[in-house]
């Protein structure tokens, strides 16, 4: 599935299942708490804390769930993603094309010189 028909596929199912989007605040405040999630889970899997009694190691749910309302954000707002998405990466590759491989921060490992 391409960026381009995701963004068909979510704009038909809130046609279909949804009613209406929810507001554009209403969404980026649901983006946050998306997020939030996310975090919750990567500080459990990958850092310091464990997963409590019924918790879930479910990254790509909680990663789909921030695409999902993402895409929301971007239909209701008028945005192409697949547009953005590749003026991005032009723009990340003119300005940062030296820059990580030129960093020694990135040759380390756990502290560790490579």
């Amino acid at each position: 599935m391409t960026i381009k028909e995701a963004q068909q596929e979510v704009d038909q199912w809130i046609k279909q299942y949804g009613v209406r989007y929810f507001s554009e605040l209403t969404n980026m405040t649901v983006l946050t708490e998306e997020v939030g999630e996310l975090a919750r889970v990567m500080a459990r899997k990958y850092g310091d804390q464990s997963f409590k009694a019924g918790e879930k190691e479910n990254l790509d749910e909680e990663m789909a769930d921030i695409l999902w309302v993402l895409i929301c954000l971007a239909n209701q707002t008028g945005v192409d993603l697949t547009k953005a998405f590749q003026e991005s990466l032009n723009k990340k590759t003119l300005r940062d094309n030296q820059r990580h491989i030129n960093n020694p921060k990135l040759k380390e490992t756990n502290g560790n010189k490579q």
